[in-house]
């Protein structure tokens, strides 16, 4: 059978004719020698450029590297790597940057970075991740070693393949039965990037029976009547497009992200993180500790997440209920929304075969005797896909853009993606609608879509900055950001000693969990093991980087090594005010349960059947497990904790991740202590409504989206019986 042919944004393959980093020659002649000595050679061939490694430099490898880091880094760091790469650059500058090591007996006694052997080159970087006073340097070190790691190990030609892969042991899927499928949301989706101007957006707006007026006094404005606009396409907004348009409301719905179909899947890590994710999937709090992943395309983080479908626990329902002064949560109506989600979702508790991953996680709780519990999944329980992270290749995961956003389609909802919110309109205390401008370059008209109700559902990350451009000012929009933060362990598994068959990137994603608990008898838990979906460049991304022959080694074993992390229900805080900008803090107890976490999982590796376990310390944390005596273990695990990150003043640092965002425009009993009101209302502006993440009181503790789902059930029911009975229109 014929191959699928991907999406060309999601086929992967060098497009770039042109390079906009500003990068001086000099400059990438410096980053070019950083990335030979940060890249692993994979084989031992014996020349400078093994065959796995040398097409990254002839497709303009370090090219690719200044291009992201640019595009992606967080402004002070991107400055921090341009004036390291300059200083690099020239004899003064590397004396500066990298000390004795580069002086030399012969003329001109100073050698520049690129001019040095691999061996001082490798020397130079070891020092600057070890450096504690000049933390610019490791800064800059964590940046260059992401990006030069993350480029290597995701790049691919113009047939998606990378040499590299062979040698770690790693492939992607192919499905090679062509699916023709009609895609679910045609009739209702206007795809804007594939508008070619004014003119064809205007036509595509009538053909689907949008009411548009052209304002002579706006000559630069279409305007867009219609009952309820949604911004998001996520597990809250395709909720509530879903349950309005239903109740009779004409729903227009924006979606900055592409719209993607099973069919356009490629499985590939670079082009889909690039795509669907945020920021392309290399988003950090502005401290560089934790990278956070979220996203961004028509469906949401539904479209890209583990599948992962678990109700909300009843003591955090309690919890929300009687101390948030909150009631919702302990009603019929939010049990009976959580039903009626799962039954859209057509979540299934059952498995019919695990991943290696999951496997090595049920067997190390249970040979330590205790209690592994089954994750319950929006897909078939034959569903064996481990790259349902760059979208569900065989649609059998049910996103919002296969359930509730056909749902809202089928009842006249009209979708714009590629479409990104400017800003609300608020008139006299009151919102009107919303200014919204096309991704495409060729669109120059914006659109001004007024409605009776205004939705925002793009995220927690998202809605709160969005709320503040518009003019919103309540202390707890953007506050109160809850993270979920992880730390991860790994576990190596020789194939011929392991009676665990497979490999890392193979099977259900998430199909097991174990929950650290002080009392057994309780159903609280601050933390949870569960396994982490890391493709090679995101693993070698975050993996310690010791030495060129170390990462070599860690990336030769990656289709056997294990990867457990510990979430916690953080208790710290953060703040988004500003897109892009996000801040956080670990709390002490959230150090406390991570350390924890993380010693459980190390043990439950080890019960596995591990040949060797580590952290993801940045000094490379690890021990040999066979043979291994108690008292060995207790004093390595003594030594394992929740360290700070790479801007903290101690030699040893790591970096958090997170994949659940919440809180940061929660609900609450009056305006001093939340954002909206319990029916997702803003409290500074009528018809103006939260339906997303970001109105969960506090963290959850567990994978969100039932729970996010549920809240915009029953907000978005409460909002059709209002708008029904006109309440909304005065």
């Amino acid at each position: 059978m014929k191959k699928e042919e991907a999406h060309p944004l999601l086929k992967g393959g060098r497009r770039r004719s042109s390079y906009t980093h500003g990068f001086s020659a000099s400059q990438i002649q410096s980053l070019t020698a950083i990335c030979q000595t940060i890249i692993p050679p994979l084989a031992d061939t014996g020349g400078d450029l093994p065959n796995h490694v040398q097409p990254f430099y002839s497709s303009n490898g370090p090219h690719e590297v200044a291009e992201l880091i640019v595009k992606r880094g967080v402004p002070k760091a991107v400055f921090i790597v341009s004036l390291v790469l300059k200083f690099l650059s020239s004899r003064l500058g590397t004396l500066v940057l990298c000390g004795y090591i580069c002086l030399d007996k012969n003329w001109p006694f100073v050698r520049t970075f690129s001019e040095l052997s691999l061996k001082k080159r490798e020397s130079v970087l070891q020092n600057w991740s070890r450096q504690t006073l000049l933390l610019p340097l490791r800064i800059a070190f964590l940046l260059l070693k992401i990006i030069t790691l993350f480029i290597f190990f995701s790049w691919t030609d113009e047939n998606s393949s990378n040499p590299a892969w062979e040698a770690i042991g790693y492939h992607v899927e192919e499905i090679l039965e062509k699916q023709e499928n009609e895609p679910p949301l045609k009739k209702g989706v206007i795809e804007t990037m594939k508008n070619e101007d004014d003119y064809s957006l205007k036509e595509s707006l009538l053909q689907k029976g949008i009411s548009l007026i052209e304002d002579p006094n706006e000559k630069n404005t279409y305007k867009i009547k219609c009952d309820v606009v949604i911004v998001g396409s996520g597990s809250g907004g395709g909720v509530a497009a879903a349950v309005l348009a239903k109740s009779g409301q004409k729903v227009v719905i924006i979606e900055k992200g592409n719209y993607f179909t099973p069919q356009d899947y490629s499985g590939l890590e670079g082009p889909s993180l690039s795509e669907l994710y945020e920021s392309g999937g290399i988003l950090s709090t502005e401290d560089g500790k934790i990278m956070i992943q979220a996203g961004s395309t028509v469906g949401g983080g539904s479209s890209i997440n583990w599948s992962a479908c678990i109700r909300t626990p009843d003591y955090v329902l309690q919890e929300w209920s009687k101390q948030n002064k909150l009631p919702l949560f302990t009603t019929d109506e939010y049990k009976s929304a959580m039903d009626d989600v799962c039954e859209r979702l057509g979540v299934t508790e059952n498995c019919v075969e695990e991943g290696f991953q999951n496997k090595v996680l049920r067997k190390g709780v249970e040979k330590l005797g205790l209690k592994i519990e089954p994750v319950p999944r929006n897909s078939s329980a034959d569903h064996y896909c481990g790259s349902c992270c760059y979208g569900c290749k065989r649609g059998d995961k049910k996103g919002t853009e296969s359930t509730w956003l056909v749902d809202a389609v089928n009842e006249g909802a009209v979708i714009l993606s590629g479409c990104k919110a400017e800003k609300f309109v608020l008139v006299k205390n009151r919102c009107i609608g919303v200014i919204a401008i096309s991704e495409n370059q060729n669109i120059k008209k914006k659109l001004y879509i007024e409605a009776r109700v205004t939705v925002s559902a793009c995220g927690s990350l998202l809605t709160p900055p969005l709320l503040i451009s518009s003019g919103l000012k309540n202390k707890n929009i953007g506050s109160n950001l809850h993270l979920h933060p992880v730390s991860f362990v790994w576990g190596y598994f020789p194939e011929p000693s392991s009676e665990i068959k497979g490999k890392c990137f193979e099977g259900g994603i998430l199909t097991s969990l174990h929950k650290v608990q002080q009392n057994q008898e309780s159903d609280n838990f601050e933390t949870v093991i569960e396994v982490s979906a890391l493709g090679p460049a995101s693993f070698a991304s975050l993996i310690p980087w010791e030495s060129r022959q170390e990462i070599n080694e860690r990336m030769t074993k990656y289709s056997r090594t294990a990867v457990l992390f510990a979430l916690t229900r953080d208790q710290g805080l953060g703040e988004v005010k500003r897109q892009g900008h996000v801040k956080y803090r670990l709390s002490k107890i959230d150090r406390e349960n991570i350390k924890t976490g993380l010693r459980r999982a190390l043990r439950i590796l080890i019960a596995a059947g591990a040949e060797e376990v580590g952290t993801f310390r940045s000094d490379g944390q690890r021990i040999k497990c066979r043979g291994i005596k108690d008292e060995e273990l207790d004093e390595f695990l003594d030594n394992v904790g929740a360290v700070g990150g790479p801007r903290s003043r101690s030699e040893h640092w790591t970096i958090y991740c997170s994949a659940h965002q919440m809180g940061s425009c929660r609900m609450g009993e009056n305006e001093e202590d939340g954002a909206v009101d319990e029916n997702g209302e803003c409290w500074e502006a009528k018809g103006l409504f939260v339906c997303d993440g970001s109105v969960l009181p506090s963290a959850l503790g567990v994978n969100p989206m039932v729970t996010i789902q549920s809240t915009a059930y029953c907000i978005s029911k409460r909002l059709a019986a209002s708008l029904k009975k006109g309440k909304l229109d005065s």
